[in-house]
Parts: C-alpha cells; structure tokens; sequence
C-alpha cells in the first residue's frame, strides 16, 4: 500500500495542501477547529512526509528550482534575502516531500538563457521559483517559458498576465512607514533610490510619495537619491544628503544594505542616530538587528512568499494549479532604535 500523501490529507480533511502545511509547522492562525480536521486526518492517514516518495505522474521530479540573482557577481542583494526565500522554499518542501534545488544565476552572461534550458531539461523539476530582479527580465522569463516548466514570480512589481506570481505590498506599506516618520514630527523626509531592473523596489519609491501626500508634505527631487540597493551605494548617497545644509532628519531606504550604508556614514560624521536623524530600511534581513542602533524597517514576507510559491507548485504538479493571478502578502513595520522624534 503506498504511503499517504500531503494532499491525500488536505483531501481527506477538506482543505488546502497549504493548511496542512501550516498544522504540520505548528503555524499560528489556523482555526481551532480546521486544525483538529487536519490532526485526525493525518492520524487516521498515518501521515508523515517523506522525501523518497513516488515520482509525480507527469515524470517531473520532485524537485524545486529557486533561482535567484548570483550575489558573487557584485554586492547585492544582501545574503540575507536570499537566506529568507532559502528558509521559506525549504520549509514547503520538507511538508510535501519534494526537493529543493538552489540556482545563483548571472543574469550578465550572454548565455544565461540556454544554460537555464539545459539545467531544466537535465533535471525536469516540478516547477521554478525565480526571484526578483530575474523575475522582471525578458531574457530570464522567456527563456524558463520555452521549456514549459511551470513557473511562479516573485516580486514582479506589476501584474503578470494570466500567470500566477506571489508578491508584497511593497507600495502600500512603504506610504505607511513614511507616514510613520511624518507622525515622529519630521518634515524633511529624504529617500534613497534602489536598482532600477527591480520594479518591486521602485514600487517603495512610489509609496514613499504617497505617503508624503497622505501626510500633508511635499515633494522634493533634491533630497531623492539614488542608490543599487548595496551598501556602498547607500554610502555614496549619505554623503551627498547628510551634507547638504539643509540636511534630511529622516533618511528612508528602499532597502536595509543602503540603510546600513547611511548608518556608516552618520556615525563618521558625528551625527546622533536617532536625535539628530532617523534612518528606515526595508527587507528586514538579519543585519537589520545586528546594526547598532538596530534598525526599524520593512518585513517583507519572504520566507512566506517563497513557501507560498512552492506550495502553489506542488498543488500544480498534483493537478491543482492555483486559480488567483496574484497572491499578496502583506509586509509590516518592524520599529527598532534607528528612528525617533525629529530633532528641535
């Protein structure tokens, strides 16, 4: 007799592959009650993953690619992104019994197209995560849709079609942390810029001015910099604003590395953070906390984005591919030591 499955479970127990993963982690936010349903099921089932279990019926393996941009060819993004998306992907595929294959792709080399075909057609997954940026380049995008592998986007930045892909609320949320510096009494609110091919990072710029609208202030070009979302940048980018004579009292990042940057350099000009600035990144990755002062910013939901896009993968390899286009997560602000009342 073969061995029970997760969606014989999610069957049995009339829900999703998904809640049956969140049981399965002990996950808060599952209902007493549908928690008890997947309990019993698993207990009549005799359930527990395992890894060794039968090939799907399409002859894919049981296997997950995620592929994501190679941090060795230059400074970002951060380890600690990757790490999370790691973590998330991992967690999803220890539940359903799949594998997980991680892909550093050089988006630069002129190759990159044909050598993602020939890892997919060697190993046949069961379906592809592809993070931002790759998840907004043509040449990635198309060259993973010639092979026919399912493929789910993270962070695309904008609709996609009638694909599904899993994002944030990276504008909404980030008109919320600018509205939470403006509540902080400061009026001088500056933004750093992040890599312009990652269209989910300029969605926060977009945020940024919708929350200086929302909180009753204006504008300015002069105090948006422009940074590529590595440390170095956000260097480069303090310099020129914490050097201007009327200087920001809050500096907001489109993401934690550049934050960290802006840290460096206030601290080697003798600027108090928080009493005479107050600095917010987003991501929120492990240097976030390990930064003195620790940093308030941004939690993204990466790891839940990427064990979202995995399960949606199993579900489809089962026959069940997902029905929404779009599946948001929403981040939220996370308020440490880096940011408080703007200076008298």
């Amino acid at each position: 007799m073969p061995r029970p499955t997760i969606d014989d479970v999610a069957s049995l127990a009339g829900v999703s592959i998904k809640t049956v993963s969140r049981v399965v982690n002990r996950e808060p936010n599952v209902r007493e009650t549908t928690r008890e349903k997947v309990e019993k099921a698993i207990a009549k089932l005799d359930y527990s993953p395992n890894p060794s279990a039968r090939n799907l019926a399409s002859h894919r393996a049981r296997l997950i690619i995620l592929i994501y941009d190679d941090p060795s060819a230059y400074q970002a993004p951060s380890a600690g992104f990757i790490i999370n998306m790691q973590q998330g992907a991992l967690k999803a595929c220890r539940t359903a019994g799949f594998e997980l294959l991680i892909h550093p792709c050089n988006y630069r080399n002129r190759n990159v197209g044909k050598d993602l075909q020939e890892l997919i057609g060697r190993v046949r997954p069961a379906g592809i995560i592809v993070a931002a940026p790759l998840s907004n380049m043509p040449k990635i995008v198309n060259a993973i849709k010639a092979t026919n592998a399912p493929c789910v986007r993270l962070s695309t930045g904008s609709g996609n079609g009638k694909e599904y892909s899993v994002a944030t609320n990276d504008r909404e949320i980030s008109a919320e942390m600018t509205r939470f510096l403006a509540s902080l009494g400061h009026r001088n609110i500056a933004f750093i810029k992040g890599n312009k091919r990652h269209k989910a990072v300029s969605n926060r710029f977009d945020g940024y001015r919708d929350g200086l609208k929302q909180a009753g202030l204006e504008y300015s070009e002069s105090i948006v910099a422009e940074g590529d979302n590595s440390i170095g940048s956000g260097e480069e980018c303090a310099e020129i604003l914490l050097k201007r004579p009327d200087r920001p009292t809050a500096i907001f990042c489109a993401n934690d590395d550049m934050a960290a940057g802006v840290l460096r350099v206030a601290t080697r000009l003798g600027i108090d953070v928080p009493g005479e600035l107050s600095i917010a990144g987003c991501d929120d990755i492990s240097l976030a906390q390990q930064l003195y002062p620790a940093l308030t910013t941004i939690r993204q939901p990466l790891s839940a984005m990427a064990e979202t896009a995995s399960l949606a993968l199993v579900d489809g390899a089962r026959g069940n591919p997902p029905k929404a286009k779009l599946e948001t997560i929403p981040g939220s602000l996370k308020v440490r030591q880096s940011t408080g009342p703007a200076p008298k």
